[in-house]
């Protein structure tokens, strides 16, 4: 299958190229790499993705799970990077709802930056009941609703919820999925 011009499958985890090959900034890569702060850190990793804290207003316990090379489209990624993609989306699901305790897990993709494709990361975001109630919302409206609202969650109560996130990681990886 041919290459689009914008598929920007760049490996190197600090420097992003735009579809003309010069560099731009990315900051699904610039938090991977350490060149941004990233509060709680990086919570899990696989050898083809990442999991982090999202550093948006999605609220605490809403991690990204992104590939840790720059990939602008699900199409670009590798049949490796698909085969670890499912289970792992289904294991941070899993911690999230462990350690969050909400009504519902959603997930979904975002990969847009400024109307432009960009890094594509899932969003494993906790729907609570008190954010559906304070917001009238829920699903995509609820996550635009708390973009606007634009609160942010104190970095120590995400270093927190990171420490939490690794222990139930680390004991779902010693459970058969399913």
């Amino acid at each position: 299958m041919p290459k689009s011009t914008t598929d920007n499958t760049n490996t190197n985890a600090d420097t992003c190229t735009d579809s003309t090959g010069a560099g731009s900034s990315c900051l699904a890569c610039d938090l991977t790499a350490g060149t941004a702060p990233l509060p709680g850190g990086a919570i899990h990793r696989t050898p083809h993705w990442v999991v982090e804290h999202c550093v948006g207003p999605l609220g605490l316990g809403t991690v990204v799970v992104k590939p840790l090379r720059h990939v602008v489209h699900v199409a670009a990624l590798t049949a490796d990077e698909s085969a670890e993609l499912g289970p792992l989306l289904q294991r941070v699901s899993d911690a999230v709802t462990a350690v969050t305790d909400p009504e519902q897990v959603y997930v979904c993709l975002w990969s847009h930056a400024g109307a432009v494709p960009g890094h594509i990361h899932f969003v494993v975001q906790p729907a609570r009941a008190e954010d559906l109630a304070e917001h009238d919302a829920f699903g995509p409206a609820l996550q635009m609703a708390m973009f606007r609202a634009d609160r942010r969650p104190a970095e120590a109560e995400v270093t927190v919820v990171c420490e939490r996130l690794r222990g139930a990681l680390d004991s779902s990886a010693h459970r058969p999925l399913g």
